[in-house]
């Protein structure tokens, strides 16, 4: 092996991955349950190894140069590789331990989530589920950083066209359901009576929008139908955003997860919509955490309980 290299091992590596993410020696040595000379001394020695600078400590911040931002990159992959052979060792005795961190987007997981979670109790007391709300693509971000091990996330067709396929490129996906879209309208609403709508015929109307997924949709179907949305309002909260419908303040598109949120709402009604699009939902992992028993069985509890 080069002598230049043997000063590259999983801790500097994990050393330099936790200054990019916190931007101080002082702060990734906090991260790393190390004190801030030791941090020190570690990236002098390594750059007189590798013939380089690998911080610019002009600031006070330090900078990762291009090298030490190389070098980080591979720290990612090595945190989750590190934290994926933990896992798989743990969940050998058969499920009887483990920890998954689940990121969801909000209506899964006030539908989907919470069927699967009881599954998982009911036949794996021991494993814990922690779950952290996000959307799509910052859920599929988080994975790829290590912050969460499994993401349901969606997708329209036709909407950031590509965009959601260059977000799974590397990881692995389970096809969980094909989830229509609805549209909710103020119970006094002149439509409301019709129990089947075209886009079209809302193309007058003031919109509230969703999250920026969600939103892309609203646009790229309204297009489809010849007009652009007055979009007045936007909410990642369906409650908000059936509150402000039930106000009279607008109308808006809402998936077939939040349908029976939706449908208890007082003073809205929901209707089907054609130019609309259902969404594809996916439980989303990277491969080496696939082989990981408590991810899998979690997976396999959401593809369940979509049938329920």
């Amino acid at each position: 092996m080069d002598d230049a290299l043997r000063g590259l091992d999983v801790g500097a590596l994990r050393l330099l991955q936790a200054i990019a993410e916190h931007g101080t020696l002082t702060a990734a040595a906090e991260a790393l349950d190390a004190s801030q000379p030791a941090v020190s001394q570690h990236v002098r020695r390594l750059e007189r190894r590798l013939g380089t600078a690998l911080l610019d400590r002009s600031g006070r911040r330090v900078r990762l140069t291009e090298a030490g931002q190389v070098l980080a990159t591979y720290g990612v992959a090595v945190n989750a590789a590190v934290r994926a052979a933990g896992a798989e060792v743990a969940a050998l005795t058969g499920l009887q331990a483990g920890v998954v961190r689940l990121a969801a987007f909000p209506s899964s997981s006030a539908t989907l989530v919470p069927k699967a979670l009881a599954t998982l109790r009911k036949s794996h007391p021991g494993l814990t589920v922690t779950l952290e709300e996000a959307e799509p693509p910052q859920s599929l971000a988080s994975l790829r950083t290590g912050a969460c091990d499994l993401a349901v996330a969606f997708a329209y067709p036709g909407v950031e066209l590509g965009r959601y396929e260059d977000d799974l490129s590397g990881l692995v996906s389970r096809h969980l359901l094909d989830d229509p879209t609805f549209v909710a309208l103020p119970e006094d609403h002149p439509r409301a009576h019709q129990e089947h709508l075209d886009l079209a015929d809302l193309a007058s109307e003031t919109w509230i929008a969703g999250c920026p997924r969600c939103r892309g949709h609203l646009l790229t179907a309204a297009a489809g139908c010849g007009f652009t949305p007055d979009i007045a309002y936007a909410t990642d909260d369906y409650v908000a955003v059936l509150s402000l419908v039930a106000a009279g303040l607008g109308v808006a598109l809402v998936p077939g997860l939040a349908r029976r949120t939706a449908d208890r709402h007082p003073g809205v009604v929901v209707r089907e919509a054609a130019g609309t699009s259902a969404r594809t939902v996916h439980a989303v992992t990277t491969p080496d955490l696939l082989r990981v028993p408590a991810v899998a069985a979690t997976i396999e509890a959401l593809a369940s309980a979509v049938a329920f």
